[in-house]
């Protein structure tokens, strides 16, 4: 595993998994939303999909590395370029749990975020994790066709399991 692309829905997991990758493999990750939205000096700026291809590409002249996010239209490119996919398919009620739990942190200031914590921001996790199970079938005829480099995982407790 050089190149990994952790993929699933909003509070699976993936950023947790993603950390300890890193840490075990010694490889880079970087989070696909920090390359989707750009942080400046004024504020975060949504890059366009060429812009965060070329991000992507920067990223990937330099060796192995580790992006984690969802299943998004802008990296497609994504799923061929990795050499292993990793799914994090935790259970919704988990997910559910997860959003709030980290909600609730990030309002008290106990968990740092690169967006503003309020309640518009709670219901759009709400609307992506519908989205996501409304899509599911979609994302898994995709995996379908990488199935020889798909790892799917409930959590990331299996996390010896990969390496």
């Amino acid at each position: 595993m050089k190149k990994v692309f952790l993929i699933g829905s909003v509070a699976s997991g993936k950023t947790t998994l993603a950390k300890r990758l890193s840490e075990k493999m010694n490889i880079p990750w970087f989070e696909l939303d920090s390359i989707v939205h750009h942080q400046t000096p004024k504020g975060r700026i949504r890059r366009t999909p060429a812009e965060q291809l070329e991000v992507i590409m920067e990223i990937d002249k330099k060796g192995a590395w580790i992006m984690e996010g969802t299943d998004r239209d802008s990296y497609q490119y994504l799923y061929t370029m990795a050499d292993t996919i990793i799914f994090l398919d935790t259970p919704l009620t988990v997910r559910k749990i997860r959003i709030l739990l980290r909600f609730l942190k990030q309002v008290l200031g106990v968990e740092k975020c690169a967006y503003k914590p309020d309640l518009m921001m709670l219901k759009m996790m709400d609307k992506w994790t519908r989205d996501f199970e409304q899509n599911r079938g979609n994302l898994e005829a995709k995996l379908m066709q990488y199935k020889k480099k798909v790892t799917r995982l409930k959590d990331g407790s299996k996390l010896n399991d990969l390496l």
